[in-house]
């Protein structure tokens, strides 16, 4: 392929290829020369020109495909276009003689047809160039019209199109030649050919004005006549062309610039009147009606009443949405004649009615729903309400007129029904896509709505009473706020008018359809109205009888009502069970017998209620079973059984009954079966075993009836076939945009859509596409499609003779019936049958015996050779679920070899097309059947049948099959791919356009062979190569068909490859096609665009959005009519697509790949993104008038409205989506928080603005986050303050991300304060709305939390501003002291719960960051007092606003803490197991009632943490120690609930405050641990922080603690929660804090042991002491006992958190029981901060113990405390210790120091085991396996000193391990590092200062000498750098506190010693100025210290310098040289020995 690739046609390498590779070759080449053409240089092309056209006209002559002749035409265009025009006629007139040729043969057609192609081509892109000759092309064109055939007829429409968009205006002289050939194709026998011509005329009215003026009328007519017999295609492009001249009719009389008088204006009126009479009267013309329209005995054919709808549909689209705001009354009022009295033809019979219903319902859906913004949608509501209050008072006005009988005008009644129904549903329609937008116009009273929807509930005709239904649930759903209002309202109707049937019905099916509305609404309705209604209900049963007038009515209301609210769920129902079980024994007669009588006795009427009331009960129950099946217990379904037997019973007689009574039993007995067959399939066979052969026998009977005439396939077989198989059938079995319209066509002409009033009863079920009213069928055919799936149950469950003897049965009667009845009758045997192999293969079981299989096989084979194509996929689809329940190879075999017989010897369209499709079924389940030889013979068919020229379908089939096995044959294929490759490619080049179905079969099969070859793709061998070129041309041929499904599957195919292969796929090509299909009109086409894209951007967002933005700038204006990516990219374009899409699955797509575009891209294009959204819910600001924009403003904003509807505004070009609606709004603002979430993951400088600013600075383009922050407070406030409550939920969360990521950003010009200051009005002003007291209560609970976060945050300091927000904290507070029973009844009581919980959450947030926050103020005051005693009034200022929000809070605690004491003790009621349930009060919680205790557990979960925090702090801060607090000063305005703890005023046994503390602490604790001890993997890291910063808090005060000390169990128990938190818990946070709880709890024991021991000592003090029990663990013997001991539990917790930092303390894991160094290591900081508390916690456990307890502790303390000390022991630079050395260190002082270690009953224990570890410390000094290890001396050197000077003095004096010790020291003395000197010093100075002798004279005697001689050596090295310096000088300090410590007899000698050292640093006044600095520092030092010494030992100072001279010339030179500083001579006593401050000190004074 690479060979075609050239300008010019490489001919050599053409004719080297067989036929099938030169198609493709050329076409590669063509499709390369297209974009080459482009790209190339015009002076080359033009050289080139000459051959380049002669190549292509011998192309031209030798037979093309069509596609390849479409390419041709294109770039024979092209090149003219770009290059020289002159030889252009010559190929004009090559077409028109190929065209005009008499050769008539098959193989010289496409010959003909590429010229008229290129014709058309040439045209279309040279136009007016041309010149005249387009007079005789067009009349040579048009003269092989009438000779062509339908492929030539359908290209010529197509080329006409084109030659007439290319010339415009100048091919005026041919448009009526043009117009008459297009008028005779648009009513084609060939579909493609009718829609060519529409297409053709469509661009006629461009320019002929003739044909929507004087013209008008015969379009029209023409239309109408197009749509009869048409299919789906021709309806979309007829109507298209008839909307579009309609429209323009209608715009050009607007225009008024018609200066031709000639033209006929046309009116609006005239226009809808045109459309309306071929709605009406279809194509039969207008005057002269025929006889049968006269006689009134023929209707208007569906498919031209459709068509007509669609073309409504274009007519108002085309005028636009601003025209319909304007025009919408004078068309609604005409849409709604269309089925009123005016037209009663068109509503002559129910069934013409309701299809005539559901095209005006279309018509409004369509353009009300799409075209309007929500303002023209409330007007719209407005207008619709007028009309049904109109048609109200005129029924109202003939219903008072006389009496019934005498009525005149009740047919006006009954004509107006259709009216209102639709008046009702598009009313429902609109509130239910306005949502809680649609507020203002229910509460706007003039406009009336509820009012008057409320009135027509008692409308006469019963579809107006269930449409009204329908409308109240619609509003219910859409503002649940109405729903408890409206079904209050509706129920006491209901009450007070039991009397007339029609309200009986009505408000019954109201009250229904409110109930069907309560599972949308989240927070529900009361608990409280399932009682009302099953009163009601049972009420109505039992009343039923009292009126005859009434009964059915009764009858049928209870039961509904019942049914309806079994659909509210087991909560709902679980109490009145019992009663609805004892209605529904009631309904049945007990026995057989009591059946018999009532036989007998009854008579018509007494009947129909019987069975109405029966099938009403089977409806509860049947909602029961499916909504409630958690209360199907054994009992419940024992209690449901006795009355189905009689069911049953009833069931087998009721043919004998109606053949008594006549035809008015008909309906009732059908429906009564259909019912019982309904409740039957849903409960387990098991339980009506019994009844199971009567109720087959039935149903055979049933299925075979002859009741129904009509074969109604469509509504029974698509469930049973397979989903992909329904392709291969009619597109209108897909989803499509005209779904709602084009069903009727699929149902056939003599059978009703589904509509209400054939099932009341489904006015509660969930309508199907969500909105949508639900649809139930009539009853015959409900009845058939129920008894066809219960067949399914019970045949697989009776006994097999039984299932043989009935299939026999049912092949006989499909047997001997004639004709249609025939079919009719196989049809419902199929389905029957299919479902029984259905369930059979789903549930495993078998089939039974194999005399089974004859009768089977006879039935499918039939079914398989049936004329009806779905009958035959049925059957298809059930051999192979046959084959698949049998599951014996061989009979597969069989079943395939019968399929290969048949497919070579029929000749038949319907046997090749079944039996084809059978052999891929039987792949497609049993995957490779058998062997590969059959996988070759099934190949070779399908190979044979896809290449049959002469029917489409059996190639479409064949196909289809093809891909089935390419799917299921997976790697087996493989052989077969390049065979298969070629075959598609051939196919797609060859077949005819017009043939699209094979077209999707082909795509099908590519798709497929993709897929089998999968990642391969990549491979880049030269087979691989192959195929992959392969693909892409099929992609690329399948792309440029005409048909949108087969560019679907382009498009999937392409999607596929990318996956497999992304770097083959070209990204810039496959984006442009996306884009221009991304508002395609067909929605499968949209669906298949955007699943590609939202792959595609997974993996490269950026490139797509470019490729986007720079096709929209280089191409056309007409890329994309509805997307405007040029201005808003296509991120802007998807939303606006997702604003105007109604399809589901396509909207989530486009959600996905707008959020995968944010993850990507959002950071890099942030002002791009943040401005779409801006844009987006800027509307929001529109459409809600904010409270504070002044009202006079609104006005003029109206006035400029009204003015400027005509001319859109400027500013709406750039904005993305006009007028978007809320769900669109929602959506932007979850994408703020995106962004803002991807922005956090990515730089710091997004939130930090001094940074920010700073680097935009540097690079403009460089965009921050925190540079929007003001667009991001706008947008949060816009969303927050709107009407839509789900858009105000959105609203606020995005505020409360925004206020928790930037809170404590400062704000750099205002040091001291934060960003967000600035903006706290809009803060306030966004969460105010939040509550006020119509907000639903999960807004206010959102804003709670808000409210919270903002005052938590900090970023207001001024307390009066915080009271806003503070204040309306206070107000919810107030709302809900009154409780559960005060706040609002709309919804249901856990709505409140969630409200009054999150209020007391919000404060419990508030109340803990006040508490911190004063914690944090204190702290600092203290340092500041430690620092500055004076600044007391500053430190006053500052903490007065902190303090202040303590004291905000303070003043609410009272109430407060009782609230939440109440709702601790609520949630640790509701967190009991169930086994608990029957201990739990009866009326609920404080905050909860009993019925609703499920529904509230989530919102207790949600906020127990904080809560249970709050109220640990709170008791804190009393220190449980305040007298009971109901004397303190707030009181609840009632008690909480009576099991509060002793805080109702219950009273009479009042608890003792002890008793009440030790409770609440037992609540406190328990709630903790039984969280802690189970945490589930969804608890959040909030929750588990709260609770063990609760625990802390807790034990922060001595009562509790004594509580833990004195019970050791307690204590154990929470350690072992604790370590199980730290195993399962991996956040260091979370272990810190609870460590921090183990600190507490071992305090809490220590402080228990001294309390012991103190009293102990009080109470025995005058006993001897050695009686003294032992207290502590360990007792007398120091056992510690697992499970039960305190500091075994500390143990294993300690040994945990280490091991997991520190893995080689664990001697199991090193291999060996000693300690084996590794090289040191230092941690994170967590984990030096986890080792740390771990290392506190075991130096403070021997405290816990008693003497011998503590001897058994002991040596494992030490082994970890030394263990981290060694692994940790890191040289850090400047001899500073790392954290966990100096925890270590800390923890061993804390342990020697202990006083057990000198008690009597351990002194010598411990003083053998510190030897020990003493010794263990200076091992660490030795090599390990003969290798010296790197240490840190300093730390094992200060680790030696804390034994030295913590111990007594017999641990270290033992003279073996002192010799080490002072050995240690001396190797470290002798080290060159200055910095191990330096410290070294510093801990001999410690050891030598040691008061014991006994410690300190050894370490003296040995070590002196050596430091002097180290000191005496700097005259030789002299210091070089500070560290080397200090060493001198520590050393120097070391020997002065010797002399100090010194006996007056040595101190001479010592003196002495020192002084000459001293004074060799000084220098003279030479070599004073130029030495080095730290020499000079040295002589500084020296000299300070000589001045020190003198005075203090004058006597041995002045001999020394007596005896030598030359010293004390040196002195006196120094002291002359600093004789200007003398001063310092009459200050010494200030000077200061303190380590390093002495130098810093002296270096300041000298110099």
């Amino acid at each position: 392929m690479e060979l075609a690739h050239s300008l010019l046609l490489n001919e050599e390498a053409y004719n080297q290829l067989g036929e099938v590779q030169k198609a493709e070759f050329v076409f590669e080449w063509l499709k390369f020369l297209e974009k080459l053409l482009l790209a190339t240089n015009k002076a080359d092309i033009k050289e080139k020109q000459k051959k380049i056209v002669e190549q292509l006209i011998s192309l031209l002559n030798s037979s093309p495909g069509p596609p390849t002749r479409k390419l041709l035409a294109e770039n024979l265009a092209v090149l003219y276009s770009i290059g020289d025009t002159f030889s252009v006629y010559q190929t004009i007139d090559k077409c028109n003689e190929l065209i005009r040729s008499k050769d008539d043969s098959p193989s010289y057609l496409p010959t003909k047809l590429a010229a008229v192609v290129c014709l058309g081509s040439l045209y279309k892109k040279l136009g007016r160039l041309l010149g005249n000759t387009f007079i005789d092309t067009v009349g040579n064109i048009l003269k092989a019209v009438k000779s062509a055939e339908s492929q030539g007829r359908y290209e010529i429409m197509l080329s006409l199109q084109n030659i007439l968009n290319g010339l415009g205006a100048a091919a005026a002289p041919c448009h009526r030649d043009i117009y008459k050939a297009a008028r005779s194709c648009l009513t084609d026998r060939s579909m493609a050919v009718r829609c060519a011509a529409a297409k053709c005329l469509l661009e006629l009215q461009n320019e002929a004005s003739f044909m929507w003026s004087t013209d008008m009328d015969s379009v029209a007519t023409l239309c109408f006549k197009s749509f009869e017999g048409s299919n789906y295609d021709v309806r979309i492009a007829v109507s298209k062309l008839l909307g579009t001249v309609l429209a323009r009719a209608v715009m050009s009389k607007a225009e008024k610039a018609t200066s031709r008088q000639n033209v006929r204006k046309v009116s609006l009126e005239e226009a809808m009147e045109l459309l309306g009479t071929g709605f009406l009267r279809g194509s039969s013309g207008f005057l002269r009606a025929s006889g049968d329209m006269l006689k009134g005995t023929s209707s208007v054919s569906r498919d031209v009443r459709v068509g007509v709808t669609q073309a409504y549909v274009v007519f108002v689209s085309t005028l636009g949405g601003r025209w319909l705001e304007r025009n919408f009354s004078t068309l609604l009022s005409h849409i709604l004649s269309l089925v009123s009295q005016s037209h009663p033809k068109a509503v002559q019979t129910q069934m013409d009615a309701i299809c005539c219903r559901r095209c005006v319902s279309f018509i409004l859906r369509t353009t009300i729903g799409s075209l309007l913004g929500e303002k023209a949608q409330i007007a719209a509501a407005k207008d619709i309400c007028q009309v049904i209050w109109k048609l109200k008072k005129a029924v109202d006005a003939v219903m008072s007129e006389g009496n019934l009988e005498t009525r005149p005008g009740s047919t006006d009644v009954a004509a107006s029904q259709h009216v209102l129904v639709c008046a009702l549903q598009e009313l429902g329609n609109l509130i239910y896509g306005l949502g809680t937008t649609a507020a203002p116009l229910l509460q706007d009273s003039s406009a009336g709505i509820l009012d008057n929807v409320i009135s027509v509930i008692v409308h006469p005709s019963i579809s107006v009473r269930l449409a009204a239904a329908w409308c109240l649930h619609c509003i219910a759903v859409a503002l649940p706020s109405y729903l408890t209002p409206l079904l209050d309202r509706c129920l006491e109707r209901l009450t007070v008018l039991k009397s007339s049937p029609e309200a009986v019905t009505g408000f019954s099916f109201a009250v229904a359809a409110l109930l069907g509305a309560v599972k949308h609404c989240p927070l529900g309705i009361p608990h409280g109205k399932g009682k009302i209604i099953v009163m009601l209900a049972e009420d109505l049963l039992c009343s039923a009888a009292q009126n005859s007038r009434l009964s059915v009515q009764r009858t049928q209301a209870g039961w509904l009502l019942i049914a309806a609210l079994m659909t509210l769920g087991s909560a709902f129902i679980h109490h009145h069970l019992p009663r609805v079980l004892r209605l529904w024994k009631c309904v049945f007669p007990l026995s057989p017998k009591d059946l018999e009588t009532e036989r007998s006795r009854g008579d018509s009427f007494t009947w129909q209620v019987t069975l109405e009331g029966r099938a009403g009960a089977f409806c509860a129950i049947k909602s029961f079973v499916s909504h409630c099946d958690d209360l199907l217990t054994d009992e419940v379904i024992q209690r449901l059984l006795p009355p189905l037997p009689c069911a049953v019973d009833l069931l087998t007689q009721l043919s004998s009954i109606q053949k008594a009574y006549g035809s008015p039993l008909k309906t009732p007995s059908v429906i009564y079966k259909q019912r019982l067959y309904e409740l039957l399939a849903l409960l387990p066979p098991e339980i009506y075993a019994g009844s199971l052969c009567a109720i087959f026998k039935e149903l055979a009977a049933d299925l075979t009836s002859s009741d129904t005439q009509m074969a109604a396939s469509t509504f029974l077989l698509p469930p049973l076939c397979h989903q992909d198989d329904l392709l291969l059938l009619s597109p209108l079995l897909q989803d499509t945009d005209h779904k709602f319209i084009e069903e009727q066509l699929l149902l056939g002409n003599g059978v009703a859509c589904g509509s209400l009033e054939y099932d009341p009863f489904s006015v509660y079920e969930h309508g199907i596409e969500g909105d949508s009213v639900p649809k139930p069928l009539p009853p015959m055919f409900s009845l058939i499609s129920s008894a066809a799936r219960l067949f399914g149950i019970v045949c697989a469950h009776v006994a097999e003779s039984q299932r043989l003897l009935v299939l026999e049965q049912l092949l006989d009667s499909i047997k001997h019936t004639k004709a249609s009845r025939q079919q009719v009758v196989q049809l419902h045997v199929m389905a029957a049958f299919s479902n029984f192999l259905k369930y059979v293969a789903n549930s495993k079981g078998n089939l039974g015996s194999e005399e089974i299989r004859r009768p089977a096989l006879t039935l499918l084979m039939g079914a398989l050779e049936s004329t009806n194509p779905l009958m035959r996929c049925t059957a298809a689809e059930g051999l192979a679920r046959l084959a698949q329940v049998i599951g014996d190879a061989s009979f597969t075999a069989g079943l395939a070899q019968v399929s290969f017989e048949k497919l070579k010897s029929a000749r038949d369209v319907v046997t090749r097309t079944g039996h084809s499709l059978a052999l891929g079924s039987l792949h497609r389940y049993l995957g490779g059947v058998g062997s590969s030889q059959h996988l070759n013979a099934c190949i070779g068919i399908l190979y044979t049948l896809s290449q049959d020229g002469t029917s489409p379908d059996v190639r479409t089939w064949a196909l289809h099959s093809l891909s089935l096995i390419i799917d299921s044959a997976g790697p087996l294929y493989h052989l077969h791919v390049e065979s298969t490759l070629s075959l598609i490619l051939m196919l797609l080049l060859t077949v005819p356009p017009t043939h699209a179905e094979v077209h999707q079969s082909l795509g099908r099969c590519l798709n497929a062979l993709i897929t089998t070859l999968g990642p391969e793709l990549q491979g880049s061998s030269t087979a691989v190569s192959t195929l992959r070129t392969s693909c892409l041309l099929g992609c690329a041929i399948m792309q440029d068909n005409p048909d949108c499904l087969v560019q679907a599957q382009a498009i999937s195919c392409l999607q596929q490859l990318h996956m497999f292969a992304p770097r083959y796929v070209n990204l810039s090509s496959l984006v442009s096609c996306l884009c221009v299909n991304l508002c395609s009109s067909y929605l499968f086409l949209r669906r298949a665009v955007l699943a590609c894209l939202r792959q595609i951007v997974q993996r490269e967002a950026a490139e797509v959005s470019e490729h986007a933005v720079v096709l929209a700038k280089d191409s056309r204006e007409d890329l994309i009519p509805d997307a405007n990516v040029r201005e808003v990219g296509l991120e802007g374009a998807l939303l606006n697509l997702l604003d105007k899409e109604s399809d589901q699955r396509l909207c989530q797509d486009i959600k996905e790949t707008l959020s995968h575009m944010i993850t990507s891209m959002a950071v890099g294009k942030l002002s791009f993104w943040l401005k779409l959204c801006k844009d987006v819910l800027a509307s929001s600001a529109d459409f809600t008038t904010v409270a504070s924009v002044d009202t006079t403003q609104d006005d003029e904003i109206d006035k400029e409205d009204d003015a400027s509807v005509l001319t859109c505004r400027n500013d709406e070009k750039c904005r993305p989506i006009t007028n978007p609606r809320w769900a669109t709004r929602v959506f932007a603002a979850e994408c703020v928080c995106k962004i803002i979430i991807q922005c956090e993951n990515s730089d710091s400088a997004h939130f930090d603005i001094a940074l920010a600013q700073e680097m935009k600075e540097r690079d403009s383009r460089n965009d921050f986050l925190v540079l929007h922050l003001a667009d991001l407070i706008r947008m949060a406030f816009m969303a927050a303050t709107d009407h839509s409550d789900q858009l105000r939920l959105s609203g606020l969360q995005t505020l409360l991300v925004v206020v928790r990521q930037f809170a404590t950003i400062p704000e750099p010009e205002f040091p001291g304060h934060v960003i967000l200051e600035q903006y706290q009005a809009n803060v306030g002003a966004a969460l105010r709305p939040a509550f006020t007291s119509d907000t639903p209560p999960d807004v206010t609970a959102k804003a709670c939390q808000v409210c919270s976060a903002w005052i938590a945050s900090g970023v207001v300091s001024d307390l009066n501003d915080l009271r806003r927000v503070h204040q309306l904290l206070v107000s919810s507070l107030t709302k809900i002291q009154a409780g559960k029973e005060a706040l609002s009844q709309l919804y249901n009581e856990s709505a409140s719960t969630m409200e009054i919980l999150a209020v007391l959450k919000a404060w419990a947030e508030v109340y803990i960051i006040a508490v911190e926050r004063q914690k944090k103020q204190t702290e600092k005051q203290k340092q500041t007092m430690k620092i500055v005693g004076s600044t007391e009034e500053n430190a006053r200022d500052v903490s007065s606003s902190i303090d202040g929000l303590l004291d905000l809070v303070q003043t609410d605690l009272g109430t407060l803490s009782k609230l939440w004491l109440a709702a601790l003790q609520d949630f640790a009621l509701l967190t009991l197991p169930s086994e608990f349930a029957s201990q739990l009060p009866l009326e609920g919680g404080a905050f909860y009632t009993a019925e609703t205790s499920e529904n509230a557990k989530p919102h207790y979960h949600n906020s127990w943490a904080l809560i249970l925090h709050a109220t640990a702090l709170w008791l804190t801060s009393t220190g449980f120690i305040v007298a009971d607090p109901d004397e303190g000063t707030t009181n609840l305005s009632r008690p909480v609930t009576p099991t509060t703890m002793c805080q109702g005023s219950s009273g009479a046994s009042v608890k003792s405050p002890e008793d009440v503390y030790t409770d609440r602490f037992h609540l406190i604790l328990g709630i903790s641990v039984e969280f802690l001890c189970s945490l589930r993997s969804d608890a959040t890291m909030e929750s588990i922080t709260a609770c063990l910063h609760a625990l802390q808090a807790l034990l922060d005060v001595p009562w509790p603690r004594s509580k833990i000390g004195s019970d050791q169990d307690l204590g154990v128990e929470l350690l072992n929660v604790l370590h199980r938190v730290i195993l399962t818990r991996e956040s260091p946070s979370i272990q810190l804090a609870s460590l921090e709880v183990v600190r507490q709890i071992i305090y809490a024991a220590q402080e228990h042991v001294k309390e012991k021991r103190r009293s102990a000592e009080v109470d025995d003090g005058a006993a001897e002491k050695e009686t003294l029990p032992e207290f502590g663990e360990g007792k007398d013997t120091g056992g510690l006992v697992p499970g039960r001991s305190l500091v075994f539990a500390t143990l294993e917790l300690c040994v945990c958190i280490l091991v997991r930092q520190l893995p080689e303390l664990n001697p199991k894991l090193i291999g060996s029981p000693g300690i084996k160094t590794t090289k040191a290591q230092i941690l994170s900081e967590d984990g030096n901060k986890l080792v740390s508390a771990a290392l506190t916690i075991l130096s403070e456990l021997p405290g816990v113990c008693s003497p011998e307890g503590s001897i058994s502790v002991l040596p494992t303390i030490l082994y970890l405390i030394i263990g981290v000390l060694r692994e940790t022991a890191v040289r850090l630079p400047g001899g500073q210790l790392s954290y966990t050395v100096g925890a270590a260190l800390q923890a061993l002082k804390g342990i020697l120091s202990s006083p057990l270690a000198r008690a009597e009953k351990s002194h010598t224990a411990w003083t053998d085991l510190l030897r020990s570890a003493l010794t263990t410390i200076l091992d660490c000094w030795d090599p390990v396996d003969g290798i010296q290890q790197e240490f840190d001396e300093i730390s094992l050197l200060t680790a030696v000193t804390v034994f030295i000077l913590s111990t007594s003095p017999e641990v270290t004096t033992i003279q073996c391990l002192q010799e080490r010790c002072i050995q240690k020291f001396k190797a470290a003395l002798e080290l060159k590092d200055p910095v191990v000197q330096i410290k070294c010093y510093q801990l001999l100075l410690s050891i030598f200062q040691y008061p014991n002798p006994a410690v300190s004279y050894p370490y003296i005697h040995s070590l002196a000498s050596s430091i002097v001689k180290k000191l005496q050596e700097t005259d030789k090295v002299k210091p070089e750098d500070a560290a080397e310096l200090q060493a001198i000088q520590e050393g120097i300090k070391v020997l002065e506190a010797l002399v100090a410590i010194a006996e007056e007899q040595h101190r001479a000698h010592l003196v002495a010693g020192i002084l000459p050292i001293l004074i060799s640093f000084l220098l003279d006044e030479n070599t004073l100025g130029s030495a080095p600095i730290t020499m000079k520092n040295l002589h500084d030092f020296a000299l300070q210290n000589l001045m020190q010494i003198g005075p203090q030992y004058s006597s041995i100072f002045k001999n020394i310098m007596a005896s030598s001279p030359t010293m004390k010339a040196r002195l006196e030179a120094a002291i002359k040289g600093n004789q200007e500083n003398i001063k310092i001579k009459t200050t010494p006593k200030h000077i200061t020995k303190s380590g390093k401050n002495s130098s810093i000190q002296l270096k300041t004074n000298f110099l």
